[in-house]
C-alpha cells in the first residue's frame, strides 16, 4: 500500500506537497521518543507520532521512513513543513487518536 492510498483510507490530510505519494509503505512505527525510532524504526515504516517540531524530518529522513502521520489533531510547526518539504518527506495529520489510526493502518496494511 502506497502513501496516497493510506492517506484515502483513514482520511489524512497531506500537509506536504513535495513528498512521493506513490512510495510503498510496508510497515509501521508508533513512538514519540525521537531516540526510540532512531533505534528500531525500519526503512519503509510510515511513522506515527503527537510530535510537532522539525526534528521529526530529520529522524524520519535518517531512517528512510516512507512518510509522518501526526494524530490527535495536532497540528505540525511551520519550521516542521518547511524541512519536511526540503526533504520530499509526506507529513500527514489525523483527526482521530493514535490507537484508532494504529488499528486501521495495521488493518489495510496486513488484509
Amino acid at each position: 500500500m502506497n502513501i496516497h492510498e493510506i492517506a484515502s483510507k483513514l482520511s489524512l490530510d497531506v500537509k506536504t506537497t513535495k513528498g512521493d505519494l506513490e512510495r510503498e509503505v510496508t510497515g509501521c512505527y508508533i513512538s514519540d521518543l525521537l531516540s526510540d525510532v532512531m533505534a528500531n524504526g525500519k526503512e519503509g515504516d510510515i511513522w506515527i507520532t503527537h510530535q510537532t517540531h522539525p526534528n521529526i524530518v530529520a529522524v524520519a529522513i535518517l531512517k528512510n521512513l516512507s512518510g509522518v502521520i501526526i494524530t490527535n489533531k495536532r497540528v505540525p510547526e511551520e519550521d516542521t513543513l518547511k524541512r519536511a518539504e526540503a526533504e520530499h518527506l509526506t507529513i500527514m495529520t489525523g483527526q482521530a487518536p493514535t490507537f484508532e489510526i494504529a488499528g486501521m493502518l495495521y488493518h489495510f496494511l496486513r488484509c
